[in-house]
């Protein structure tokens, strides 16, 4: 893992989100897109909603793309 990010773990005001995110990416089994469309194909999500979680995702993969 990232040096920087082992020692600011402790002080990142997103830290517990992030260890959330790691758990989840750890248990997750499956394929993702599969599971998407399953979400779309049965109305779980719908094609907006899906389109606004795309963007928010995209613009917090710039913003983090620098620290991995």
């Amino acid at each position: 893992m990232n040096p920087l990010y082992n020692q600011l773990q402790g002080n990142m005001p997103m830290n517990p989100m992030i260890n959330q995110f790691m758990e989840f990416r750890k248990n997750f089994t499956g394929d993702p897109q599969q599971m998407v469309q399953q979400m779309l194909n049965s109305g779980r999500l719908s094609q907006a909603q899906f389109n606004q979680y795309a963007q928010q995702a995209n613009a917090l993969y710039q913003q983090f793309k620098g620290l991995i």
